[in-house]
Order: C-alpha cells, then structure tokens, then sequence
C-alpha cells in the first residue's frame, strides 16, 4: 500500500477504469458502439476506460446498461465513490489533533446498529478505560509528531464510547489473546483495562471473544479492522485509515470476521484469559 494517498486514489481509479474496460470487452463492444448505446460522444468511452475522465454514478449506470450487467453498477459506483477518500493518512486526520475525528466520528457510531470490531494490536477503542486511552493517544501523538491535546482526545473518545451502554446497538468484538499483554499504559491502567473488559463482557448487547495464543489458525491475524452494519469498514494501518465502501470487499471484511470468530474463546474460557493477564502483571 502507497503511503501517498494520491497515488491510492489514482490507483483505485485506475482499477475502476479497467473494470469498465473489461465489462465492454465482455460483452463484445467496442469504444464507438458502447458511446453509441449510452448516447455519449465516442471519446467519453475511451477517457472513461483509460481512466482519464473519472465516471459519474450516471455514467456508471448507463455502462452497466449497455454491457447488459445492470447488477454490477451498485459495486462499481460504490468503488468509485470511494476512490478519493479511501486511504487517508494519519497525520492528516490528526493534523489539528485528535479529538476533532472522535467528535466528527460520533453520528457514525450513534447510527451503527450492528458493530462488527477485530483488534489484534490494542483494546477497540470503544473499550478503553480513559487511563489506557491517555496512554495510548500519548504513545500515538508523540509517534507521529501531530498537535497535543491528548486530554481533550480521550474525554472525547470516551463520550463517543457512551453507545456500547446503548441496548439498542449490537457490538460483536473479537481481540487476539496478545492484546491483553501489550503494555500501551502503566500496570495500574492495564489492571483497570483488563477489570473493564470483564465488566463489558457480560453486558447482553456484547459479544466478545479472546483469539487465543494456540489456536490453529485457519484465518491468519489481519490488520485491526471496524464494520459499521453493512455500509463501511474502516481498517487501520501504521500509516493510514483504510475505509472502505464498496459492497464487495465489506463482504470479504464480513467474511474473515465470521471465521475468525470460530476461532474465539468466549464465556468462562474468555474471563481466564483476561485473569491469566491481569496476573501477569508486576
């Protein structure tokens, strides 16, 4: 993946503009007869599959038409709706500091109501305590050299976490059982961490699972990754956030979720997972 988000973006475009290039060849059309059947200029055909002249919705849904695969145009113009947004650096979400994306992010968790969440790096953040959320945020602005307001970001984040006490929203989270041990917050803030989990744990609208060490694995540990109900995942990496649209690929996202839950501990199994590493701690 590009850390650029330009040349993301232009890449995804560019995925798009061979996509609709393929389905014309599919179905057997050429540049003219395509432009023909949607009642464009012969040129816009050939600016639209070499990527070019970026497709509207429209475009897309006349495309499709013609080529005879009208099913296609929802992914396709979710694909493209997404290009230009769909890898965004961290420093540029975080250039004015953190509290601002928790505060912007807040609508989207209030109107989720099926949370899907798998972390294999640190405690979702709709499950921190404000003590390991001050670590962490800490860690995460001095890494990347952006504005401090690290009190504000966690009063924030843990007003945005207010919706996991919503009965109405359903939260599916899966953590990897070496969540548990990294130290992201001094071993005072780690014991309350791992206490809050147990507490949230046997709240009816949660289901969580621990991954644990020994498993086999028949799904390998992923990049730590948020559904929203069926309309977004949002995946983080060391450089970017992710978020993707396109109905395809949330499917996919929807898909490694529902395996790796097989592989989870629940239940008593998940509580001495938690016990075995607040034990551990000094």
């Amino acid at each position: 993946m590009s850390s650029n988000p330009l040349s993301s973006a232009k890449s995804a475009r560019a995925a798009l503009a061979a996509r609709l290039d393929a389905m014309k060849k599919d179905a057997g059309l050429t540049g003219d007869e395509l432009a023909a059947r949607c009642g464009w200029h012969k040129s816009k055909s050939s600016r639209i599959s070499r990527g070019v002249t970026p497709p509207s919705d429209a475009d897309i849904r006349a495309w499709c038409a013609a080529c005879g695969v009208d099913d296609q145009a929802a992914d396709l113009i979710a694909a493209s709706r997404s290009a230009d947004s769909m890898y965004i650096q961290w420093q540029q979400i975080h250039r004015d500091g953190m509290r601002k994306i928790h505060e912007k992010t807040v609508p989207l968790y209030q109107r989720t109501r099926h949370f899907r969440v798998y972390a294999s790096n640190v405690v979702p953040g709709m499950l921190q305590t404000a003590e390991y959320a001050s670590g962490l945020l800490r860690s995460i602005t001095d890494f990347q050299g952006t504005p401090d307001d690290v009190d504000q970001a966690v009063q924030a984040r843990i007003e945005r976490s207010s919706v996991i006490r919503n009965a109405g929203q359903r939260f599916a989270i899966l953590v990897e059982e070496s969540v548990l041990y990294y130290r992201v917050a001094d071993d005072a803030a780690m014991a309350g961490q791992l206490g809050h989990l147990l507490s949230v744990m046997a709240q009816p609208n949660v289901s969580f699972g621990i991954i644990p060490f020994g498993v086999r694995r028949s799904v390998w540990p992923l990049e730590a990754f948020y559904a929203f109900d069926e309309d977004l995942v949002a995946v983080e990496t060391l450089t970017a956030e992710i978020n993707i649209s396109t109905p395809s690929e949330i499917g996919t996202y929807h898909r490694a979720f529902a395996e790796l839950a097989k592989l989870a501990d629940r239940g008593a199994a998940a509580r001495a997972c938690i016990t075995r590493a607040v034990n551990s701690l000094g």
